[in-house]
């Protein structure tokens, strides 16, 4: 009966064939390609690499092939709602390949996102996905140079190294706040949270509209310095009301904010959507269960992360880096916390 080996003797992959009487090669095939080994030697190896407890060694990986088959992703918040949707579209395209993922977390600090940046090129992965970047030029300087293919999900706007992909911020807040001059609101707010790139373009779509419309006043933007949550929608919602007590309407940068209006709403009494709308921005899987549901823009966050994947993959395939912009669809989603458009 194969058993595991104890102590420190680390057990190799020509262990594993040896007590299964094949070649190095296909076990290494039926752990990296499993498509490519029949189901039946397949099972048997995978049993074999369990009972051992053999675990590749990733760092003569990376010497044999140029990197050690991990693609490593950073984002700014892996507790956010936005960012798990990503995460999940990354995880289903690379679950079939035989690459791995690593995950780091900036924090939205630009020292932290620049110290993980050089931790994962430290380590030799096959490429790197980049879910939120606040473009300091040492960063840039850093991705002009690596060695390994880069996918950078960004506001397409916004000018890149490498390959992208993503939607216009600033167009797709520009359509909410439209949207809610539609529907017959006329002072219509903005409320948002932590200032990051995806959030000043919004902001600036907010501004472009109300500015076309003549209604632009900056005392109807409230913001703060703060992780976006449903409290922090309450608060904002408040202080922006003491300010602007004829406020009828809020464009909030994303949907945890929009709860925290929506809510507050009740609190105060105000009717939505008959005396005041709510546009939030994501279209989170609870904006579609709240009463009323919350009118936003969908973000197709999943596809987002696949398709990140996909080109990342791709690349990696073809032994390089290539220059690649991809525009993403966004739609904005109408529910009950707006007026129907007459």
């Amino acid at each position: 009966m194969p058993h595991r080996r104890i102590g420190m003797q680390r057990v190799t992959l020509l262990d594993v064939a040896s007590a299964l009487g094949v070649s190095s090669i296909t076990v290494s095939r039926a752990l990296r390609e499993p498509e490519k080994v029949s189901s039946t030697l397949r099972d048997r190896i995978l049993r074999q690499v369990e009972d051992m407890g053999y675990v590749p060694d990733l760092a003569a990986r990376a010497l044999a092939s140029r990197h050690n088959g991990i693609i490593g992703v950073l984002t700014p918040a892996l507790t956010d709602l936005a960012f798990i949707g990503i995460m999940a579209g990354i995880e289903e395209r690379v679950r079939s390949s035989d690459l791995r993922i690593q995950y780091a977390n900036s924090h939205y600090d630009s020292d932290m996102e620049f110290r993980q940046l050089q931790l994962f090129l430290s380590q030799h992965p096959a490429g790197i996905v980049l879910t939120s970047l606040q473009k300091e030029q040492r960063v840039v300087d850093l991705l002009s140079g690596v060695p390994c293919p880069v996918v950078q999900i960004v506001d397409i706007e916004l000018v890149t190294v490498g390959i992208s992909l993503g939607i216009s911020h600033r167009e797709a807040s520009a359509t909410a706040v439209r949207h809610l001059l539609e529907c017959g609101y006329s002072r219509v707010g903005m409320i948002a949270g932590r200032r990051s790139l995806r959030s000043q373009r919004r902001h600036e779509g907010y501004i472009m509209v109300m500015q076309e419309a003549g209604g632009y006043d900056p005392a109807l933007v409230e913001t703060e310095a703060s992780v976006n949550s449903v409290e922090l929608g309450c608060r904002l919602l408040r202080q922006l009301l003491q300010r602007v007590p004829d406020l009828d309407a809020v464009f909030c940068e994303n949907d945890d904010l929009a709860l925290g209006v929506l809510f507050e709403c009740r609190r105060l009494g105000i009717r939505v959507p008959e005396d005041f709308g709510i546009c939030g921005f994501n279209d989170l899987d609870f904006a579609a269960c709240s009463e009323p549901g919350l009118t936003t823009v969908h973000v197709p966050r999943f596809e987002l992360g696949y398709r990140a994947a996909e080109l990342l993959i791709r690349a990696v395939a073809n032994g390089g880096k290539r220059n690649h912009v991809e525009h993403m669809p966004f739609e904005l989603i109408q529910r009950g916390s707006t007026r129907r458009v007459q």
